[in-house]
């Protein structure tokens, strides 16, 4: 999965999440409220690991440059 991708299904994710939140505190839907911070966070670390591929493939393109 390229490094765009990720970040795309990241806040897509977090979207969600902080939806699935806001339900579940109106409707006091603690399991709810829950699957939504799951999702949140699954978002949060998915746009974690595209930053990380991006900064991965800026550090080789720069070790190349230097060959």
């Amino acid at each position: 999965m390229s490094s765009t991708t990720d970040k795309i299904k990241g806040l897509a994710n977090e979207a969600v999440g902080n939806v699935k939140q806001g339900i579940g505190n109106v409707t006091d839907n603690d399991k709810l409220k829950a699957e939504g911070k799951a999702q949140e966070l699954k978002g949060e670390t998915q746009k974690t690991v595209g930053d990380a591929k991006d900064g991965v493939k800026n550090a080789a393109d720069a070790v190349k440059s230097k060959l």
